[in-house]
């Protein structure tokens, strides 16, 4: 069947890594990939690749950071973590303040007049069941 062929999980031989995992067991962690062939030697014509990941404590729970280094080194991604870290926490947390805006201008409560929005909610007014537009 065609389309189960297009489907089945054949790896890319000529895009594969070794992974290996990197810790100071207090602020993250660094996957190390090196590039190899298909015997597993290194494949010196493609660079490493260094993927920092940490956590984001929230309110609803841990949410997982992961961001790549711009590093030539094992060292120079280590030098490079806190500020790949800090930047990956402020773009998701202008993520999340965007997907609360997009989420406050898409709900209506009944009863609290014209302009709508979130910032009825809890207050006085008929209504409380929140409907979608």
């Amino acid at each position: 069947d065609e389309q189960n062929a297009s489907q089945d999980p054949k790896m890319d031989a000529a895009n594969l890594y070794r992974e290996e995992t990197v810790t100071d067991l207090k602020v993250g962690t660094l996957r190390v990939l090196t590039p190899i062939t298909p015997e597993g030697d290194r494949d010196e014509t493609r660079d490493m690749q260094y993927i920092g990941q940490a956590s984001l404590y929230t309110p609803a729970g841990a949410l997982p950071l992961n961001f790549e280094l711009e590093a030539g080194t094992l060292a120079e991604a280590v030098d490079a973590f806190e500020a790949g870290a800090k930047k990956a926490m402020e773009e998701t947390m202008e993520r999340l303040r965007e997907m609360r805006r997009e989420q406050a201008s898409s709900l209506y409560v009944p009863g609290q007049g014209q302009g709508g929005g979130a910032g009825g909610m809890g207050g006085q007014g008929g209504g409380g069941r929140i409907q979608m537009p």
